[in-house]
Parts: C-alpha cells; sequence; structure tokens
C-alpha cells in the first residue's frame, strides 16, 4: 500500500474555538490532523486506514455531541415531555456514512480528505458493522431513533451495548459456521462512557416485610448479588435540524473489580469471578436458551435493560422534582419495543412503592399510563415465557409483584365475564401447568395503556387471535402502526445515484416528507427519465455484482441483465427461503429439458443468516449452498441461471444490495410475517415485489397498485380453513413440474456425496403438520414467477414500474409511523435546539 500523505500541524483548537465546530473543509481538516497527529499518535507513515478512519469519526463526533448538548438543553429548558424507547436490539450498522448525510457535510468532509490525500469510501469500508441485533426487529429501533431525531421528538433509546453483535457467518462446505463478532475489538470512536450515571442492578436473594415509621407494610429485597450498569451514550442526528438525540447502550460490570482477599491467597481466577459473571450479562447478544444457563442469562439481559433505563429516568426526576411524583405520568412515556423489556412494568412498579414510597394503587397508576406496548410476531411460540422457578431464584421481588398484579387483573377479569374460569385461565399472567410460567406478553398488556401491532393485518390478527380475550376487554387500548424505514439511510445514502435524480427532477423536499416521491408519477412517460433511471439501476447492478465477488469469490460469469432476484432476511421456516429454492431447482429443471421459452436470465440471491441452534434453518442454508453448486458449475446452464447464497448478512450488505435489486421476495406464508421491512426498502428503491398478502405487503399493494405487484399464494384465511385437511402428497402428484423437484431432491442430485443429509427437510414438505404449507403455494409461485418474466422482458414497461414502486413508497417512512406514535401514543411535543453556525 503507498504511503498516505498528510500535512500534520501544532493543535490550534482552543476551549473557546469548540463552541462554534465548523463544517466547511478547512475546519474539518484541521481538526483531522489534530487528532490523527495528536490523540492516536500517527504520522504519514502509517499504512493502516483504521486510525484514519478514527480520526474523522472523531472529528465528526464533536459536531455532533456540540449538537447533543444543546438539544439536551433545550429539552431541559421547554421542561417537555420525554419519550424512553426500550430494545433489547439496535441494528445500527455503519455510523459514519448516516451521520455525514444526517449533518449534510458529504461534500466538505469529502474535499477535506481529498486535500489529505485520502478517499472517503475507503474509510466509510473501514468501519465495522454495530450489530447488536438479529434482524428486523433491530433495524427497526435503529430507525425509529433516527426518524425520532429528525422529527426534533424528545426520545432516548434505551438498549444493551453487547461486545459480542450477531455473530459473523462464514460457509465451509455449504454449511453455516458461526464466529464471533468482536465488532468492539477496536473501540467505539462515537460512544462516551458515562460512569456518572451508572446504576446498581439487584439479583437474587429474599425479601422481608417490614412497617415503617408511618405503619406503612414495606417489602426489603436482601441478600442480593448485584452488579453495576454503566451506560455508553451514542449521538443519533436528526437530519440537518441541528437536533442531536442520544442512544443509551447499558454495560454490565462487577460491582467490585476483583476480591483483594482471593487475591493475596492466590487465587486468582476466584479473585475476578465477580467481574466476570457481571460482565458475561452483556457479552453477546442474545445467548442460546436452549439450555437453564442460556435462559437465565436472558433474563438478567432483559432485567439489566429495564432496571438500569428506569432507575435512569427516575433520578433525572427525583432531581429536579424531588419525591413528587404527581406530574410523572404526564411527562413521560416509556415505549417497549416487542415482550424482551415487558419486565419493566414490574420493576417500575418495584421502584415506585420500594424505593420511592408510593401506594399500590398510585404506582399502578403511574406504570400504567406510562407503559406502551409493540408486539412484533404473530407465532405463539416467539412470545417470552419464563419458569416460575427461574425468576424466583433470580428476581424474587419482581415475582411477587406480578402475582400481586395478576391477582388484582384477575379479579377485573372475573368482574368482567363473571364465572368464566377458562377465560381467566387464558388470560392469567401466570401459565399453570407441571411447571408454571411467567407470559412476559401478557404482563405487558395489562400493564399498558398501548398496545400496538406493526402493518394492518398483523393488529387485525392480534385482535382476533393471539390477544383477543384482551381485545375484548379493552378494545380501545389496541391500535395499529404500520413499521416503516429511514428514508435517509435507505434511499439517500445507499443509492446516492439514484437519490440525485429524484431529488434533480422534483427537490430534496422528500427526505423528510416521503410522500412527495409521488411527484415521480408524472415523469414515467418522460423517456430521457426513464432511460437515466434504467441507467443508475444498471450501474447499481454491477456494484452489486463487484460486491458479491468480494463477498464470495465469483468464479463464473453473472449477466448483467438477468433479473436480479432477491431474498435477504432471517433464515426462518415461515419466511419460506425452502420456497424460493424449490422455485430455481424448477427453473433448473427446464433448462436441462431444454424447455426455455420465454425464459429470462435470472440470478438469484439469498442471504441470511439461521439462529444457531435453529436445525432445520441451518439445513435450508445448506440446501441453497448445494443447490448453488450445482446449478452454478452447470455449462449447459451457463448464464441463464445462477444462485448465489451471500454469507453474513447484515446493515452494511443490504446497502448495496437495494439498489442493485430487480425483484425482492417477500413469500412467507400468509399470516405469518407481522410485517417485514426488509419489502420497503426493496420497493423505495424500485425493486418490485413478489409476495402473498402478508404483513406490509397488503399494504405495498395497496400503495402501488395491484398491476404494479406479483401476488401469489393462499391467503390467511385459507391457510387456516387448509389446515387439518392439508394433503402435500397429493399437491405433489397432481403438478409434473413439482413432482421432477421432487424427485430431484429425492434422488441425491444434490447431495450425491452426503446421502440422506436433506432427508429432515424432505420429510418437513411432504408432512401434513408443515405450518407454513410450502408446497401449497408451488404452482401460483410458479405462475406468478411466470409474470415476473413477461413484464421484465419489456424493459420500457419494467422501468415505468420500477418509477411507480418508488414513487409509490412515501408511506413507509420511518417518519410517518413516528409521526403516528407520537400522535397517538407518546403525546410529546416537537423542540429544536439551538443550530449552531456552520
Amino acid at each position: 500500500m503507498p504511503h498516505r500523505r498528510f500535512k500534520t500541524s501544532k493543535p490550534t483548537a482552543s476551549i473557546a474555538t469548540l463552541k462554534n465546530l465548523g463544517l466547511n473543509k478547512t475546519a474539518l481538516a484541521t481538526d483531522f490532523k489534530h487528532y490523527y497527529g495528536y490523540r492516536l499518535g500517527r504520522d504519514e507513515l502509517c499504512q493502516s486506514l483504521h486510525y484514519a478512519y478514527e480520526a474523522l469519526a472523531l472529528t465528526i463526533s464533536d459536531r455532533l455531541n456540540d449538537r447533543a448538548k444543546r438539544t439536551y438543553n433545550a429539552y431541559k429548558e421547554s421542561d417537555c415531555k420525554r419519550g424512553y424507547y426500550l430494545s433489547m436490539e439496535f441494528l445500527m450498522g455503519r455510523t459514519l456514512s448516516n451521520a455525514m448525510l444526517n449533518l449534510d457535510i458529504n461534500d466538505e468532509v469529502s474535499k477535506a480528505l481529498y486535500s489529505l490525500g485520502l478517499d472517503l469510501e475507503e474509510l466509510i469500508e473501514n468501519e465495522p458493522d454495530a450489530g447488536l441485533g438479529n434482524g428486523g426487529l433491530g433495524r427497526l429501533a435503529a430507525c425509529f431513533i433516527d426518524s425520532c431525531a429528525t422529527l426534533q421528538l424528545p426520545v432516548v433509546g434505551y438498549g444493551l451495548r453487547y461486545e459480542y453483535g450477531m455473530f459473523t457467518q462464514s460457509i465451509v462446505n455449504g454449511e453455516q459456521v458461526e464466529e464471533p463478532d468482536h465488532w468492539l475489538r477496536n473501540g467505539n470512536p462515537w460512544e462516551i462512557e458515562r460512569l456518572e450515571y451508572k446504576q446498581r442492578i439487584k439479583f437474587g436473594g429474599y425479601t422481608e416485610t417490614h412497617i415503617d415509621e408511618k405503619g406503612h407494610a414495606r417489602v426489603c429485597w436482601l441478600g442480593t448479588q448485584d452488579i453495576l450498569a454503566v451506560p455508553f451514550d451514542t449521538p443519533i442526528p436528526g437530519y440537518n435540524n441541528g437536533t442531536v438525540n442520544i442512544l443509551r447502550l447499558w454495560k454490565a460490570t462487577a460491582t467490585e473489580e476483583f476480591d483483594l482477599q482471593e487475591f493475596n491467597a492466590g487465587d486468582y481466577a476466584e479473585s475476578v469471578a465477580a467481574k466476570n459473571t457481571a460482565e458475561n450479562i452483556t457479552m453477546v447478544l442474545y445467548p442460546n436458551d436452549a439450555s437453564e444457563n442460556g435462559k437465565a442469562l436472558r433474563l438478567r439481559q432483559q432485567y439489566l435493560l429495564a432496571s438500569a433505563s428506569l432507575q435512569d429516568v427516575l433520578a433525572v426526576w427525583v432531581g429536579r422534582h424531588g419525591e413528587n411524583f404527581a406530574d410523572f405520568a404526564s411527562k413521560n412515556t416509556f415505549q417497549l419495543n416487542d415482550t424482551h423489556p415487558s419486565i419493566a412494568v414490574a420493576e417500575l412498579m418495584r421502584l415506585l412503592i420500594d424505593v420511592h414510597g408510593l401506594g399500590w394503587d398510585e404506582a399502578w397508576k403511574i406504570t400504567s399510563q406510562t407503559m406502551a406496548y409493540t408486539n412484533h410476531t404473530l407465532l405463539p411460540e416467539a412470545l417470552e415465557r419464563w419458569s416460575v422457578n427461574l425468576f424466583k431464584q433470580l428476581l424474587p421481588r419482581l415475582l411477587e409483584i406480578i402475582y400481586e398484579i395478576n391477582a388484582r387483573f384477575l379479579a377485573q377479569v372475573s368482574a368482567h365475564w363473571p364465572g368464566d374460569i377458562a377465560r381467566q385461565a387464558r388470560m392469567s399472567l401466570i401459565e399453570e401447568g407441571h411447571e408454571k410460567h411467567v407470559r412476559m406478553a401478557y404482563l405487558a398488556i395489562v400493564g399498558s395503556y398501548s398496545v400496538n401491532g406493526v402493518a394492518a393485518l398483523h393488529s387485525k390478527l392480534l385482535q382476533q387471535g393471539l390477544f383477543r380475550d384482551f381485545y375484548e376487554m379493552w378494545p380501545k387500548k389496541f391500535n395499529n402502526k404500520t413499521n416503516g424505514v429511514t428514508p435517509r439511510r435507505w434511499l439517500a445514502a445507499c443509492n446516492p445515484e439514484l437519490a440525485e435524480l429524484i431529488t434533480k427532477t422534483i427537490g430534496d423536499g422528500w427526505l423528510t416528507d416521503l410522500t412527495l416521491l409521488k411527484k415521480l408519477e408524472a415523469h414515467v412517460n418522460d423517456k430521457a427519465f426513464c432511460q437515466r433511471w434504467h441507467e443508475i439501476k444498471r450501474n447499481a447492478k454491477r456494484r452489486l455484482i463487484d460486491f458479491k465477488r468480494d463477498e464470495v469469490g465469483l468464479d463464473f460469469e453473472i449477466n448483467l441483465d438477468a433479473i436480479f432476484d432477491v431474498q435477504v432476511k432471517r433464515i426462518h421456516e415461515y419466511k419460506r427461503q425452502l420456497l424460493n429454492v424449490l422455485h430455481v431447482i424448477h427453473l433448473y429443471d427446464r433448462i436441462k429439458r431444454g424447455d426455455t421459452a420465454n425464459m429470462v436470465d435470472r440470478c438469484v440471491i439469498i442471504g441470511g443468516k439461521a439462529a444457531p441452534g435453529y436445525f432445520m434453518a441451518k439445513k435450508i442454508v445448506k440446501l441453497i449452498n448445494n443447490v448453488a453448486n450445482v446449478i452454478n458449475q452447470d455449462p449447459e446452464v451457463g448464464t441463464r441461471l445462477k444462485l448465489i447464497f451471500l454469507p453474513n448478512y447484515r446493515v452494511s450488505a443490504m446497502e448495496k444490495i437495494c439498489p442493485g435489486t430487480d425483484l425482492s421476495e417477500q413469500i412467507s406464508t400468509a399470516g405469518k410475517e407481522a410485517s417485514g421491512t426488509g419489502n420497503m426498502k426493496f420497493m423505495m428503491n424500485g425493486a418490485l415485489t413478489i409476495g402473498t398478502l402478508d404483513g406490509a405487503n397488503i399494504e405495498i399493494r395497496e400503495e402501488v397498485g395491484a398491476e404494479n405487484f406479483f401476488l401469489f399464494g393462499l391467503t390467511e384465511d385459507q391457510v387456516e380453513a387448509a389446515r387439518g385437511h392439508y394433503d402435500p402428497l397429493s399437491i405433489i402428484a397432481k403438478d409434473d413440474d413439482l413432482k421432477r423437484v421432487m424427485n430431484l431432491l429425492e434422488c441425491g442430485h444434490f447431495n450425491q456425496f452426503e446421502p440422506g443429509i436433506f432427508d429432515a427437510v424432505l420429510g418437513a414438505i411432504k408432512s401434513p403438520q408443515d405450518p407454513w404449507m410450502t408446497v401449497a403455494d408451488f404452482r401460483s409461485f410458479v405462475e406468478a414467477q411466470k409474470q415476473v418474466e413477461i413484464a421484465y422482458k419489456d424493459q420500457e414497461r419494467w422501468t415505468k414500474m420500477s418509477i411507480l414502486n418508488t414513487a409509490n413508497s412515501g408511506k413507509f417512512s420511518t417518519d410517518r409511523t413516528i409521526a403516528e406514535y407520537n400522535q397517538d401514543i407518546w403525546k410529546l411535543t416537537p423542540t429544536p435546539a439551538k443550530k449552531p453556525a456552520k
């Protein structure tokens, strides 16, 4: 690597000049050189790009932190109502490019780095993904806090600072291999450790009741093993508006670094055991909970998040208002992102009663007026349940409070439906049985003033199915908030060439009001505009090919004019990557039989991670790779069909994938996907969707029109109606194409040297109990894909459909979603900060 030239200089910044940090090329270059040469101690001979990236990150984070202070002061001075978003996952991805975009300094940074002989893109690529999430839920949380800042809403994000994020996935002999994702290996220049705000968290112990000086019974939680939660703050900038909110992530540490007596006695391992045990809590994102130890660690994580965050909020309140909680509910609101933080309901009760001395009724009134719950799943098995025994062992005081909440709640149920014992059992927070469990979703519903789903169908199914009893009791508590994605990252940042064309055509207002994209419809018959759109999509496909070559080392040719057919998301049976593979095998079979009439070249890309303990998902990954290996090496197939499994799918990968995608696969079994957000990112970037009537697909189709959406498959009602008499063997027998596909799988064509390896997958496909009804939708899927080919052959028509998809994606901005949360649930007042001069 050639030496990089730097013009080093002595530091000139003073405390006075730091009050107004410039955003121009000169100021940025000066601060960059200061950090590079003094803070990091490097010179022009240093070959590592990491230090250049870190110097740039520190330079920009100074600007963000200056605005964060101004924002905090604006909130404090106005005494506005505050919102707190509690989430176990924040899938942030990379920070640098997003920060520059939202500060509107891309050009100035590029000029500053160019003057120093550096390339901005190289530094962006040097940043690791902050993979603190498993998928859509965590990425949604990241988009939400971006929109909160853009809308200038006083919202703090609360999460956990996992030392290791979502595992790194590699493929060895077609199998998924998990490796640690030590994203903090080189530190994180964007965060600030705030030791002054650390909180003490209790685990274990026992409870005792005593009578206080006023004659009231009080419970003490004693004999606990305590740890500390230390916060790390990351700035979250709004788009070009001076507002910078905070994401506060908690790290678990020991109350003492080590036991000096043990150390002096020579037992070095035991002397630091407490420290290691404490830090394990936030060491790894979502441990495998197949074992009791794993389950205990997961519960510890959830309690740490809830307790530390609530203590943090209460400490600020008491610091300003003393022990007067009369206005607390009118000034604070907590949004629980799925069931994971629902223990916050019981913890807020504990803090208000045991620590701050409130009575039960007063504490419950505050709790039930400040908590709001978002549900993200229709799968009953995904609703968390914790064994009562585990709760008793780890959180005995919380269990007592949950039992009290349940007793009072069941009294309400009894009054509402006298004598309906069955309903009381169904609605109880405690699930009876051989081993009793706490139903955490029910705790969240009972303790919240708002319960929302994340797509119209999802919310309807929650009300009619999963939470029907609760909906019948409290219909006004339930509402829908269809998800979205931030257009800044998912169009402006990841697809700058298309964003530039859009801005040139309709102005830049769409960056904060995505509904303005509707103006693109007026240009759908403009030949020059359509041609430019087509060129930009083609350029994005070329970049995607280059990315795939770097990622997986492709050794075969890909036709740039082929349909880029993409399915990237968590590997899960309900998302039906398996159905996608069956269709690929069908296309392969057609090519091998010479049935290629009207066939369009196709490059199918599948990416996603299977949970380490999810046997069937990992088998599906193996199947995809085995099928790909056969197809891609067959000279008879050539460029007509390629199948690529993209390993280690992550946020930064999606930023390259969605601009180059022609066809977005959203093919989950109807009634199983809560919403989806990948479908929105693809649509926003001009991809067409092939999908079932599931999740937000329904609303996407409504927005863009049925003629610009490739629909297939059973509806949710039809899926439910088919249960009990689903006969996949009969479906296979009646479909010659499907028969040939199954024969190729059963004869071992794709696993000639690994006999029997896919028996479990074949058994699931042919099982009448298959809950995903994979083969039931095969024929419909094949026919819809034929319509895709017909449309794609007419490139003029396809380009217009692409433009119309982008033009009608306005509803799916998180700015709209967050505005609805605020209008209907939070009721916060937008509070601008004083913008520093540029």
